[in-house]
């Protein structure tokens, strides 16, 4: 009876739900608990349950589930809550992924972090691109495989019990006591993980970091043919058509943007991106240079999940370890390129860079030349032998229309992968799916970096691929529509408030082609202390974000992203982009980024009324 409400229920929200259920790739962080993430939308969403209630308006009114979908948004929610109420579990304890790799994973890096064993059983076949001896091998994964005819041939084991089979459609999971972790692999859509049993509940903040950082949920359009299916409907007409087209599509636009004709991968977002490019370069590291140390260089105030990502790889890798790069905010990132590859150099070890162009939050551009040379310079070892030519990993999410790969091109002499996050200017905010792509130095690197992708199974879906393929071939017009707006509203700031700090790009580096809609802006602060005026100045940040998130509800808005298709974003990189960030090293300022289709001077006049009002 139980189960027959939950699905009448299920069936009201989905047509009811709001449609940014299904679009929305960031939520306003105005009305985000990040502590109470998941937890706060359920506990209202259970309310609605008891009172049977749907209706529209109180849908779109429960609290931001994840400030941002890759992490998970109402739909992955709701799916997870009708499955555990189904099993008369706890929601927290299912944890849907748009990868079938990835959660064993998760529960891998926990055993191999904590020294405990993992057995994994499994009905039928392992996912197919599973592949039990480069997990060992690279990764550093233990493990042993058991295949088993049924859930009852499941025995007792003295660490983790995993079983993995398909997932039934309807939503039921049948377990036995011996089982600690079950993954439904579906046949479309990704996985479900349930946590089984209360002794195995401190894993689940471990799975959800991995669903945060290396991967992404079940996508809002995937978790919606899911709940269809659990409802018994067809969800035929939901699938994306001419996929193959689609992939052509976005790897030809991708090679025209970049002017490479390399090979180029795409991911579910651009930590996916990420991770198989750090997991791909160790691959390869290990296999060319077996007895050598690996350096990922990383900027400590760059976007927290790159730094957090970097961390936690080299937290799972007895000899990975991170080098600190500070490239702005009066570092000089070609300085520092130099001081690390010296010192990297002389431990006869293999570098990996990590940077950002422009950076983030300070949008600044190092002097290319010399980072063409300090990138290109013969160093040698302490026996005199040259040192392993380092890796530069650019991640060009600011600015994807520069060209640094193709023939000629500034970086084309040096080995250098590029990605961007899909979020952002390649998908106009439509889709989390990201990209890579090297230059002519780095074709067997970028061999690994796909061979990864596909092992942790993080490819885009085919929704985000179409999604790309309608949206990137009029990337380069929106960036250049978004930089005349963002220039002109930089512009008109330096008018009104001139004791304001403003980061962004000089009109030489713009007419260089590097031309971002994002800026950052350091309010005037006032104070006797430097606590005072620090303080004086967070506020600031606040009081100009609320009043412009007020006063301009359609357009303005307090979330994370960039590269939208309409619209201005507003954010504090501390709280938000830098989360991770070591505190020291987080940017208290507000950061701003515009799109080409926006009320521009309605976003002055609220500003002139901010800069009035001080």
């Amino acid at each position: 009876m139980e189960e027959k409400r939950i699905k009448e229920y299920l069936d009201k929200v989905l047509n009811n739900m709001p449609d940014g259920w299904l679009s929305t790739t960031t939520h306003r962080l105005d009305i985000y608990n990040e502590s109470l993430a998941k937890v706060e939308f359920l506990d209202k969403l259970e309310v609605l349950y008891h009172e049977n209630k749907v209706d529209l308006k109180q849908l779109d009114a429960l609290p931001t589930a994840y400030d941002y979908i890759r992490l998970g948004h109402p739909l992955s929610c709701l799916l997870e809550w009708g499955i555990a109420k189904i099993n008369n579990t706890n929601p927290a304890c299912v944890i849907s992924f748009s990868s079938k790799v990835t959660p064993l994973l998760a529960i891998l890096r926990k055993n191999h972090l904590d020294g405990g064993k993992t057995r994994i059983n499994y009905i039928g076949d392992m996912p197919n691109s599973f592949d039990s001896e480069i997990i060992k091998r690279v990764y550093g994964y233990s493990f042993e495989l058991n295949k088993v005819p049924s859930i009852e041939d499941v025995k007792s084991f003295s660490g983790s019990n995993i079983l993995i089979s398909s997932y039934n459609t309807n939503g039921q999971i049948s377990l036995n006591d011996n089982i600690d972790f079950y993954i439904g692999l579906h046949s479309h859509y990704g996985s479900i993980l349930l946590v089984n049993g209360e002794s195995n509940e401190s894993y689940i903040s471990e799975i959800q970091h991995v669903r945060r950082r290396e991967t992404i949920a079940m996508t809002p359009i995937n978790c919606e043919a899911t709940l269809l299916q659990l409802l018994g409907k067809s969800t035929e007409e939901r699938k994306p058509k001419q996929v193959k087209s689609n992939k052509e599509e976005v790897i030809n636009t991708i090679h025209k943007v970049t002017k490479s004709l390399t090979k180029a991968v795409v991911g579910s977002s651009g930590l996916s991106i990420q991770y198989a490019i750090m997991m791909g370069l160790i691959d390869e590291a290990k296999e060319s240079y077996p007895n050598k140390d690996i350096k990922f260089v990383v900027p400590p105030n760059c976007y927290g999940g790159t730094n957090d990502q970097a961390r936690r790889v080299a937290a799972c890798i007895d000899n990975v370890e991170i080098v600190d790069l500070p490239v702005d905010g009066g570092n000089d990132m070609v300085q520092g390129i130099h001081t690390v590859l010296d010192t990297i150099a002389a431990q006869d070890a293999i570098a990996y860079i990590i940077a950002e162009i422009p950076t983030n939050p300070r949008v600044e551009v190092p002097d290319l030349i010399k980072l063409q040379e300090a990138l290109s310079q013969e160093r040698k070892t302490p026996s005199g032998d040259i040192a392993v030519a380092p890796v530069f990993i650019l991640d060009q999410t600011f600015c994807p229309n520069v060209h640094f790969l193709g023939e000629g091109a500034i970086l084309s002499t040096v080995k250098t992968i590029s990605y961007a996050s899909g979020s952002k200017f390649p998908s106009g905010g439509k889709c989390t799916a990201g990209y890579a792509i090297g230059n002519t130095h780095t074709k067997s690197l970028m061999d690994k970096i796909e061979l990864h992708l596909e092992l942790c199974d993080n490819e885009a879906t085919d929704l985000q691929y179409e999604i790309l393929a309608e949206q990137m071939p009029s990337m380069i017009g929106r960036i250049a529509d978004a930089y005349k707006n963002t220039r002109s509203f930089v512009s008109f700031i330096e008018e009104v408030l001139p004791t304001a700090k403003i980061n962004f790009v000089s009109e030489e580096l713009a007419s260089q082609g590097f031309t971002p809609s994002v800026f950052s802006l350091d309010l005037p602060t006032k104070g006797d202390t430097a606590e005072e005026r620090e303080l004086y100045k967070r506020a600031q940040n606040l009081k100009l974000i609320n009043l412009m998130i007020t006063n301009i509800p359609d357009e303005s808005k307090y979330c994370v992203s960039y590269g939208q298709l309409k619209g201005c974003y507003w954010t504090i990189p501390a709280t938000s982009t830098q989360g991770t960030t070591r505190e020291g090293d987080k940017d208290y300022i507000a950061r701003v980024s515009l799109s080409g289709d926006m009320n521009l001077e309605k976003h002055k006049e609220v500003f002139r009324e901010f800069v009035e009002g001080m």
